[in-house]
């Protein structure tokens, strides 16, 4: 005001706050709220976050205000200026009486997809939480978890191992969604016990709460994100998916038979649990004649196929499986990789998820074409064509990080490598730096950690 000669008066009209207020606010006798900072810095011709830093003095000139403050921190969020919000919040942590009120603010952020904002909040909170085995802190640790997620496998597996610890700790509803996301990040590296583990916690805990919640009804206000139902059945669908793995066929039919009959024992009877059952009831039928197959009852193939067909988000993830049947017994499935070759995609982008997660898809991904190139190997003895589709794992896998993947395909190559063009070798040299470069940074890291 004093720089552009400008009374009181006038600035109340370029800032639109009455004079009276604003002429409290220059004696310092009332706190600016972040409307009043808003029209200010408006009147002021700044951008809107022109005075964040200095607003942050005013926030703690005298005792801290949540009313000012939070409304501020979702104003920082949304404008992206986290260093505002990261200064705030460590100040108010001072004192732990605001861990309850920054958490809730956080969670907030966090249904608004503000999650930088959210991220740095959950972590602050996490560092100052006193007692270890609080609720509040398996919770920040979880939305960090989540947080951390992306397409490298080997990232959300060490972010995975170091949340796991938390889970028990966390509400009985949350556990269900954490236990069965824990799953799937073990299962993309292939870590089957780890996987069976998980399951056998998931069906005691979801089998208990159902229990509780048909004796009771006191579970009736809190909701999972699924019905309790359906983690009983996913845990059996996981359990099968192990023995799958392990070629224990026999034993994975018995858990089908398991998640195929839960209309004979789940009490609901409205309109989800009829789509849930019939869900289900759908992946045993599907999974009965994949394992009979992968058993060596290879006169149920035609049923696979005919059934699968009519099932168009069923169609690459069966593929996946024809594939590897047809490379476990040496059959030829020219014909069925002609007929559904529209479903099998070039490029990732490409992929229908369907029912899967897309992290799990790309995986399947990865390894149908490291699978594709061993049939191409065994069966046509197509080398050109083999190793076409093998550096397409090893650059996808590479992608997401799959280690197992790229230790494969590595190994292929090497194999075959006589029969690649002076152009696979260039490709191959340099998807093995690209590997080079991520296991030298791992290798950082792990010496930065120890």
């Amino acid at each position: 005001m004093q720089e552009e000669e400008l009374s009181i008066s006038k600035f109340s009209q370029l800032s639109t706050i009455n004079t009276g207020t604003l002429s409290r606010i220059l004696k310092g006798l009332k706190p600016i709220s972040l409307g009043q900072l808003q029209r200010i810095t408006s009147g002021m011709k700044l951008p809107e976050d022109g005075l964040f830093q200095e607003y942050i003095e005013e926030c703690f000139a005298s005792s801290s205000n949540l009313r000012r403050i939070r409304p501020f921190i979702i104003r920082c969020a949304e404008l992206g200026r986290l260093d505002c919000i990261e200064e705030v919040v460590g100040k108010l942590l001072e004192d732990r009486q605001y861990n309850i009120a920054l958490f809730d603010i956080a969670e907030l952020l966090f249904k608004q997809e503000k999650l930088q904002a959210a991220a740095l909040i959950y972590s602050q909170v996490a560092e100052s939480e006193r007692y270890q085995h609080s609720e509040r802190l398996a919770l920040c640790r979880y939305r960090l978890f989540n947080l951390r997620l992306g397409e490298n496998l080997e990232e959300n597996l060490a972010a995975a191992t170091q949340f796991e610890l938390y889970t028990n700790r966390l509400p009985e509803m949350e556990q269900l969604d954490a236990l069965k996301q824990l799953m799937h990040i073990f299962g993309m590296v292939h870590k089957w016990s780890k996987v069976e583990s998980l399951a056998v916690q998931l069906q005691q805990l979801a089998s208990s709460l159902y229990h509780l919640k048909n004796e009771s009804h006191r579970l009736e206000e809190v909701q999972a994100t699924q019905p309790l139902y359906y983690y009983i059945l996913y845990a059996y669908l996981a359990r099968a998916t192990v023995h799958e793995h392990y070629g224990d066929y026999n034993m994975a039919l018995k858990f089908v038979a398991l998640y195929a009959d839960g209309e004979h024992w789940i009490r609901e009877q409205d309109e989800m649990a009829a789509r849930i059952i019939a869900q289900f009831t759908e992946w045993a039928t599907i999974n009965t004649l994949l394992y009979r197959l992968m058993s060596g009852e290879l006169e149920v193939l035609e049923e696979y196929v005919s059934y699968v067909a009519v099932h168009e988000d069923e169609i690459f993830i069966a593929m996946c499986h024809i594939i590897q049947v047809a490379n476990m017994h040496r059959i030829n499935v020219d014909d069925i990789a002609e007929k559904f070759s529209g479903y099998i995609p070039y490029q990732v982008e490409d992929i229908i998820a369907g029912a899967y997660q897309r992290d799990i898809i790309k995986e399947a991904h990865a390894r149908f074409y490291k699978d594709f190139a061993v049939y191409f190997f065994n069966q046509k003895q197509n080398f050109t064509k083999a190793l076409e589709y093998l550096l397409a794992s090893l650059e996808l896998s590479v992608r997401i990080n799959s280690e197992k993947n790229i230790l494969v395909c590595f190994t292929l190559f090497e194999k075959y490598r006589e029969y690649a063009s002076t152009d696979a070798k260039l490709k191959f040299k340099t998807l093995s730096s690209e590997v080079h470069e991520i296991n030298e940074k791992k290798n950082l890291l792990l010496f930065d950690s120890v």
